[in-house]
């Protein structure tokens, strides 16, 4: 097992290892902590920022099942009460953070639900939440509003909610097509409820329907990969995101791993690339476009990632929820991340502030550049824009290594990633981290 991780080790690991790879933040979590806390009501007070966008983040926790690979806060025990309370809490949050000066008044650029399962509420408790968020947040013109969903959790009347509360954007976490597949990672759906819920998506004529895939599945084979990547070229959706399977520490596959167990069976990252560069290839065939180094959408469509471009680009962000993450004015934060000590601050009238970390406008930048990365082009003139920093020299080296890899190219003032430099995109950021933060713990 590696003793560091990717996601701030880098390198080209060729087993699938307990440990990250996927890099979502910069710097790593792990450096963040309960001191700086005060740093957050600091930011919370300053004058808004009018020029910055602001997005709202919400975590729905709740799920039939948990999948043995996923690493996020869910819970799969809770009733119908602990539901509703869940979610007055959430309320709270938002009427609090709305009385902030740095919040207070700011439209919402984008709205994104995700879990868990933000399907697995009824729709009445989705209404009731919508309502009470716009109360206390101008959503009305937020450009796209995105909402997460398992196919086993939805019913055409909760569909026609989800729509009704203006739902943009609908992700259908189908994963993969086998049932055996799912079955063996612990998915709550089969693909029979996959079936059973297209013809109602379509009917309702969302803006864009985007499919999730994971290459790599334990259980997985080319044959079945194949067989996944066909039909999903047949369900038609707007836009496809592809993720590598990784395990991150606190998975049901990777504490087996670590407590002495057998290995888990996931395919090796050599493997997992060749499927993932297969998709990608089936889906240009199809008619479809590179949009990131995890999205397909469909060419020359109006197809837009909001929530992703504006994050990657130094949005503000809301977090509401249980071990939700929030940056406001280069302070990033997290909630408290278990269920009581969340619930009792806010009903006691106190945001559930957990640990923070002020970043220096250099961290600023450099999350910038390596989230851009992503999207498997740089542009050098926006960082002098917004920063006064000429990107190319002041990360020379770094750029020289990843060209002569081959996973980049620099011309005509702009960076492109290859397509090898693409599918292993996350292993290649910390080629621009600061020294203190290579070979730490990510989480």
């Amino acid at each position: 097992m590696t003793k560091s991780e990717p996601a701030t080790s880098g390198g080209d690991p060729r087993h699938t290892d307990v440990g990250s790879v996927f890099v979502s933040n910069y710097p790593p979590y792990s450096f963040w902590g309960a001191e700086q806390v005060s740093r957050v009501r600091e930011a919370l007070g300053d004058p808004a920022r009018p020029d910055t966008p602001l997005g709202l983040y919400l975590h729905v926790p709740f799920c039939r099942k948990r999948c043995k690979f996923c690493y996020f806060k869910v819970y799969t025990e809770k009733n119908s009460q602990d539901v509703a309370r869940y979610l007055a809490a959430v309320a709270r949050e938002a009427a609090l953070f709305a009385g902030q000066p740095a919040v207070g008044g700011r439209p919402l650029k984008f709205v994104y639900v995700g879990g868990g399962t933000p399907s697995f509420i009824s729709a009445k408790h989705l209404r009731e939440l919508v309502s009470r968020l716009r109360d206390a947040l101008a959503w009305d013109g937020a450009e796209e509003i995105t909402f997460e969903c398992e196919p086993g959790t939805l019913t055409q009347p909760k569909l026609e909610t989800i729509r009704e509360v203006g739902v943009t954007r609908l992700s259908l976490g189908v994963e993969n097509f086998d049932d055996r597949i799912l079955e063996e990672n612990g998915r709550a759906h089969l693909s029979k409820e996959i079936y059973r819920v297209a013809p109602w998506i379509r009917a309702l004529a969302f803006d864009q329907l985007n499919i999730d895939l994971i290459a790599g599945m334990v259980g997985e084979t080319f044959e079945t990969w194949r067989e996944t990547v066909r039909k999903t070229v047949e369900m038609d959706p707007d836009s496809v995101t592809i993720y590598q399977m990784e395990l991150p520490f606190n998975t049901v596959y990777s504490r087996r791993m670590l407590d002495g167990e057998d290995a888990v069976p996931v395919a090796d990252w050599a493997t997992k690339r060749a499927w993932h560069d297969y998709a990608f290839s089936r889906l240009e065939a199809a008619g479809y476009e590179l949009s990131s180094a995890y999205t397909m959408v469909k060419r020359g469509s109006p197809v837009r990632f909001v929530y992703r471009d504006s994050v990657w680009h130094g949005c503000d962000l809301l977090g509401l929820g249980v071990a939700s993450f929030s940056h406001v004015s280069g302070v990033h934060f997290q909630n408290e991340a278990a269920w009581e000590p969340y619930l009792t601050r806010l009903e006691s009238g106190e945001l559930p502030l957990a640990r923070a970390f002020a970043t220096s406008a250099g961290e600023r930048l450099t999350r910038e550049l390596i989230l851009q990365l992503k999207l498997g082009r740089l542009e050098p003139r926006y960082f002098r824009e917004k920063f006064e920093v000429d990107v190319l020299s002041a990360f020379a080296g770094a750029f020289e290594r990843l060209e002569h890899r081959k996973m980049l190219t620099v011309r005509d003032g702009a960076v492109h990633l290859t397509r090898q430099g693409l599918l292993r995109v996350d292993t290649l950021l910390p080629e621009f981290y600061d020294a203190k933060y290579h070979g730490a713990r990510y989480t």
